[in-house]
């Protein structure tokens, strides 16, 4: 009797038949889909794989743009344009599931990997239900336990909460959409509008803070320095009122201390606190400190997680556990990390005590904490390794003793105005050694006084300053502050923030903007649909599904709620549309000039600079062409965005270039730029002097950087623009040819 084995992805199932079989698996091939025959014991097992989701939400009949619709079914993935990859997948799934007569999902163990496997053994095997594995590691040990120990029924909680939350989506992402697309085709434009449960309150949130940033109005306030020394060292204090709202205030303590050259010590006050180690993390925590410790986006920092994972390396990503159980085995993997380099020293150091690790207050159902497996990583990329490093040090710093903290103030009296100085410093690292160099605290410290040392002045300087607006949020923050609310999921979360950008609802880098077209679909939202944008009811259903995984909810009660709801909202959008139309007709209008506007062009000083799109790809140009014929190009292999900012050297525009898995950059789009000449070693100045431009024949030959990378051009450009990749430095340049 066969059994059938249903992993989520190829490698998972490669994973999994290594662990299981008790000799070789045989590989075998079908369409190139790879699947896995092993024996283990008497059982004859076949190991199939999906490639992620091979069904889809879809209408039960086509409707055009009508809405509102509530028909709907699953419908195989692969008859959707851009997945019709997964059609092969489904296809051997199909026809080894004929060979089966017993069936185990071993998909990730969460919503989306109950779903998954659900909808295999229903429609694929023609199953009414299968057993399940779980696991959080694809470690031969965790493997084998979880196949010893697997369930006798799939667990149904889960996979009816993941499935209503595939129809909740599903309702409200096509009808808003559509209602959103229909006012636009109703003003005689056409652009695809989206919206959904989740990106609806997300966007909100977003347009907000937007506005209490255009609202804002900034206030002056007076600060006042002193500058000075005791005992030899330098110290640095403020006035102890910190700021004065009224400036004549400011300017009558002034008029005492201007001039000054000393001053006592009043009062020295130390105090040392504890600071615990932190919690393990859970997906969350571990995208906002990717963010700020390595600045990478939280969509990406959860792609190389689940890597990490499918590896073999770390714990299951997708969890908000902050709670590692004893059950995995603390000095275990300890001990497989002291083998790893740079890791035996820290190891070393904990083990000789009691290993408790620093549990935090969230918990999940199916996943303990992220962990280290400590099977160790080979052969991945610089930046991989490095969220595994951060992934370890955590692991590490969750099991060390508090750090100490020394804060300590000064109060400095000069003609009975007091000035205070305030240090902070570690005085017992503790943690901070296991967590190096994720640690960023500030030490500040002060020299050792008593009260009464004289401190001699050296300056006391009176600084205007004003309030500063609320902070945008960042794509750490965005996905912290929709966790707080109860929005979306761990998984989703950072896929949520992607689609909005590329809606082009929100625009930016290291700070997230809300465009004119996200600020009028926010505002049209709201007006005429607010439940829509209602973080409110989106987290009431989040609780719903919660509920029937649990169950304590049926999933008809939830549908048919968000069902009502719809329909109302949809309705009164109805008697609207084509005003709305052409409101959203005119933001996009609004954004698309704000977003294709480089800056003022420096060769004729007439026109503007522009972004255009010609037949060799995107491009700027001079808006006062053919009088003005000045042209930029843009690279193909990054994304760019407009930039506020002019070029110290050229006084051209800069623009932002963003290139997957690597920091944005701001670059002039002058290929003449002086700020492109590059710092040559003397072998190189020496090579190239010799050498003559192929295309005109005067100009020597110069290494210079661009948009692309460096390459190698004239010296006489732009009268001659020939240019040539610099294939030791720029393999992947894209460079225009002449």
């Amino acid at each position: 009797m066969v059994e059938l084995i249903i992993t989520e992805k190829p490698q998972a199932s490669k994973k999994i038949a290594e662990a299981l079989a008790d000799g070789k698996p045989i590989k075998k091939m079908e369409k190139g889909v790879p699947y896995y025959e092993i024996t283990r014991g008497k059982q004859d097992i076949i190991v199939g794989c999906a490639v992620g989701h091979l069904y889809t939400v879809g209408e039960t009949e086509k409707n055009g743009w009508k809405y509102p619709v509530f028909d709907l079914m699953w419908i195989e993935s692969g008859d959707k344009k851009g997945s019709e990859h997964t059609k092969k997948y489904l296809s051997v799934l199909k026809k080894i599931a004929k060979q089966a007569k017993t069936f185990t999902v071993a998909c990730d163990y969460d919503i989306e990997g109950e779903v998954i496997g659900l909808n295999v053994v229903r429609y694929a095997c023609k199953q009414k239900d299968a057993q399940r594995m779980k696991f959080s590691t694809l470690t031969k040990e965790d493997l084998v336990h979880a196949y010893e120990h697997k369930s006798k029924t799939l667990d149904w909680g889960q996979a009816q909460a993941g499935e209503t939350r595939h129809f909740l989506d599903w309702m409200y992402g096509i009808n808003i959409s559509r209602a959103l697309t229909s006012s636009i085709k109703k003003s005689g434009r056409f652009r695809i509008m989206s919206a959904g449960r989740v990106q609806g309150p997300a966007l909100k949130i977003l347009v907000d803070r937007e506005k209490e940033i255009r609202a804002f109005k900034s206030e002056p306030f007076w600060q006042i320095s002193l500058q000075g020394n005791v005992h030899k060292e330098v110290l640095e204090a403020w006035h102890e009122k910190d700021k004065f709202w009224k400036q004549g205030e400011a300017n009558a303590v002034m008029k005492k201390v201007e001039g000054k050259k000393q001053g006592k010590t009043d009062a020295v006050n130390r105090n040392e606190t504890k600071q615990a180690p932190p919690t393990p993390f859970d997906l969350t925590t571990l995208q906002t400190e990717s963010y700020r410790a390595l600045g990478i986006q939280p969509k990406e920092t959860l792609e190389i997680a689940q890597e990490l994972y499918t590896g073999g390396w770390i714990s299951y990503p997708r969890t908000s556990s902050q709670i590692l159980p004893s059950e995995i085995g603390y000095l275990k993997i300890m001990k497989a990390l002291q083998k790893q380099e740079g890791y035996a020293p820290l190891v070393q150091k904990l083990i000789k005590g009691t290993l408790t690790p620093n549990n935090g207050k969230k918990t999940d159902p199916a996943h303990p904490a992220i962990y280290p497996t400590g099977v160790e990583p080979r052969g991945i990329k610089e930046r991989k390794h490095k969220v595994y490093d951060l992934i370890v040090k955590r692991f590490f710093a969750t099991f060390a003793t508090h750090a100490l903290r020394e804060t300590q103030n000064v109060r400095i009296v000069v003609e009975q105005e007091g000035f205070v100085a305030k240090g902070t410093r570690t005085v017992e690292p503790g943690w901070h050694v296991f967590y190096a160099p994720y640690v960023r605290l500030e030490e500040v410290t002060l020299p050792k006084v008593a009260p009464g040392d004289s401190v001699a002045i050296s300056s006391i300087d009176l600084h205007a300053k004003e309030t500063s607006p609320p902070k945008r949020f960042t794509p750490a923050s965005i996905i912290k502050e929709l966790e707080k609310r109860g929005l979306g999921t761990k998984a989703t979360r950072a896929q949520i923030v992607d689609t909005l950008f590329q809606r082009n609802y929100v625009t930016g880098g290291g700070s997230i903007e809300a465009t004119e077209i996200g600020m009028k679909t926010e505002e049209m939202l709201e007006k005429h649909m607010p439940k829509i944008v209602d973080d409110q009811l989106t987290s009431h259903f989040e609780a719903e599904m919660d509920e029937i995984r649990e169950n304590k909810k049926q999933p008809k009660e939830v549908l048919e709620e968000a069902r009502q709801v719809l329909t109302t909202v949809l309705a009164d959008f109805k008697h609207r549309e084509k005003e709305i139309g052409e409101e959203l007709a005119t933001a996009l209008m609004d954004t698309w000039a704000k977003e294709s506007t480089v800056g003022k062009c420096q060769n004729c000083e007439k026109g503007t600079l522009v972004i255009k799109r010609g037949k060799f790809g995107r491009f700027v140009a001079c808006d006062q062409y053919p009088e003005c014929k000045t042209t930029f190009a843009l690279p193909s292999n990054a994304l760019t965005k407009v930039s506020d900012k002019a070029c110290e050297h050229c006084k051209n525009p800069m623009i932002l270039v963003i290139r997957k898995g690597k920091r944005p950059q701001e670059l002039c789009i002058n290929q003449a730029c002086p700020s492109k000449k590059m710092e040559l070693t003397k072998q190189q100045s020496s090579e190239m002097d010799t050498k003559t431009c192929p295309k005109c024949g005067e100009g020597k030959l110069t290494l210079r950087k661009s948009i692309y990378g460096q390459f190698i051009g004239c010296s006489r450009y732009p009268k001659c623009r020939y240019t040539q990749k610099n294939a030791d430095t720029t393999p992947d340049a894209e460079l225009p040819q002449e």
